[in-house]
Parts: structure tokens; sequence; C-alpha cells
């Protein structure tokens, strides 16, 4: 028997097997990785223990929305890096991640079935919502996977559904409450504080220019879950500790230099070089809205008049 790490991604595969054993599967966007999809991956584990077999979760990247329609596409709320090691650290032994082309997105629910569930996972079980929907046609669906299941030897559960105050948990739920500030019970939703973690990059240094240098961080989307300015406390890779921060979640529309937003965050009573280095930024508090200033220097002073908020919600907010 091949024995696979228990760590695992599997970015492409073709129409071979990808191992002996068998694989109890999950299929979705498990955007954020909420407890919703919790509950989902919690299942997929369970059983894979009971039938012996590897825990699967399948996802793809692009997201189908994102492949059609990308500019319109819902703001991600978590990059696929963070979602891999969060779906790896849950708990499950293999993360399938497939590239949405034009070559997988014109195969029918038939093809799906049988090219990428049976020769390509092994799949023995299989968890998905009942309102799946797959193939180019949009023909497969949960009844399809049932019936094919029976023929091609797996079989079909439906996933469970998690609410919170009586509200069914959800990335578009965790979205609508981002966009509300409302961090207490995002991290209800999530199981954890909302962040988001990147590599700090090289910018055009116009924040050290007006006096508050900013550690830069490219979202590489069209539409990011939040934006305004927020305080927010910052986990720096290879330094102890965290630290105090605002940040600026947006497009500079003072500047008018990106299309894409960008996340800027002026750490506090911090003066080290951290280019390179991966960041953890977790918000905690908004103070406004991303405005367009006339000036730089009315942009220095509404950023000045920012850092003092921030400093006083701390000091008010203290642990």
């Amino acid at each position: 028997m091949l024995k696979l790490p228990k760590m695992s991604l599997i970015r492409d595969i073709d129409k071979s097997r990808l191992c002996n054993r068998e694989s109890v599967v999950t299929i979705g966007s498990f955007d954020g990785v909420h407890i919703g999809h919790q509950a989902i991956l919690q299942q997929v584990i369970d059983k894979a223990k009971s039938l012996d077999s590897l825990a699967v979760a399948m996802t793809f990247e692009p997201q189908p929305q994102e492949y059609f329609a990308a500019e319109t596409a819902p703001p991600r709320l978590m990059r696929l890096r963070e979602k891999i090691e969060a779906l790896l650290d849950f708990g499950m032994d293999l993360v399938v991640c497939l590239r949405f082309n034009d070559q997988l997105s014109s195969l029918t629910a038939t093809e799906f079935v049988q090219d990428i569930l049976v020769h390509g996972v092994n799949t023995r079980h299989l968890i998905v919502g009942d309102d799946f929907r797959f193939g180019c046609d949009r023909k497969g669906d949960f009844d399809t996977l049932v019936t094919m299941g029976q023929d091609l030897g797996f079989s079909v559960q439906n996933t469970q559904t998690v609410e919170v105050e009586s509200q069914r948990v959800s990335s578009t739920l965790v979205r609508q409450l981002l966009h509300k500030s409302d961090f207490d019970q995002v991290s209800k939703l999530l199981g954890r504080p909302f962040s988001i973690n990147g590599k700090v990059t090289f910018g055009q240094q116009l924040g050290r220019e007006l006096g508050f240098p900013t550690a830069n961080v490219n979202l590489n989307r069209f539409r990011a879950p939040l934006t305004g300015v927020y305080a927010v406390w910052v986990d720096i890779e290879g330094i102890e500790g965290r630290f105090k921060g605002a940040a600026n979640v947006g497009v500079r529309p003072t500047i008018g230099d990106i299309e894409k937003p960008i996340l800027e965050v002026h750490l506090l009573d911090f003066d080290r070089q951290i280019y390179g280095q991966r960041i953890s930024v977790e918000f905690v508090n908004k103070i406004r809205d991303e405005q367009q200033f006339t000036s730089l220097e009315h942009l220095s002073d509404s950023i000045s008049d920012d850092v003092i908020m921030i400093k006083q919600w701390f000091a008010s907010n203290s642990v």
C-alpha cells in the first residue's frame, strides 16, 4: 500500500489513481474555513477513520466564480496558502487543489465523477451539500452522485448545517459581518479572530515620507473583504510577541496609483525592517472608512489623527 505523509497537497491530478488507498472526500471553496466548514471536515475525518481511508478536501483555484467573472466575484476571506494550511492543520490527510481552467470547466457531470472522483482520488465515500451542482452542463446534483455512486462503488452523505443565533454559518455571512465590522461575531463564526496574512513587500516609501512607515501586503485580488482604517494586532514571522498597529485596506484614492486593494500597516512603537517577512494582521476595531483627501498634507494629518485614536482605543481596551 502506498503511504502518503500526513500533510499533503496535490495541485493537479490526471486520470490515474493518486494512491492505492480509498478516500472519504468533501468538495467546496472552504473560504475562511469557518465552523460550518469545520463541522463538515470533522465528518470526513470521522468517516475516514472508520473506513481506514484518507480524509480528502477538494477545492479549486481559482474559484469558479473568479474564473468566469474575476472583478465581480465575492472577496476572499483568506489566501489559497492560508486555506490549505488551515485544512491540513484541522486534520485532513490530503488537500486536492484542482486548477479550474477550460479543461476542467468543460467536463460533464459524468466525466467529473469518473475522471476526478473515481479515477482521480479513489472515492469510497463523498460528503457534500444537497445543493451541490457540478459539470459543464450543471446537470450534476446530489441525486446524480447517489445514483452514480451506486454504480461506481462509492456512497454519498449530506453535510451538516451549523447555525449561530439562528443563522446558517456561511462565508457570505462572514463577509456581511466584516462589512459591519462586527469582529466579535466574526470570531464566533470562524472559531478564531479574523486576520489577513502575507509577505511584506517593497512599496513606494510614501508612508515613510509622510512620517508613518508601513508594512505593505499585496492582496492580489480585485476586492478585499473589508476596507478602511483599523486598529490591529500584528504577529511577525521570526519576532517574538505581537505588536499594535494602524492598518489601511484599500486602493489609496488620494494617491490614485493602484486598482487592486492592498493592506498597509503602520506598526506602533516599532522601527525594525521586516521586508520579505510574513506577518499576520488581526483586525480588532474600525476607525473610519477609506477617504480621498485633497492633498498629501491632509492625508498625513488624517493618518496622525488615526494613530492617536488607535492608541487611545488600545489604551482603553488593554487586556
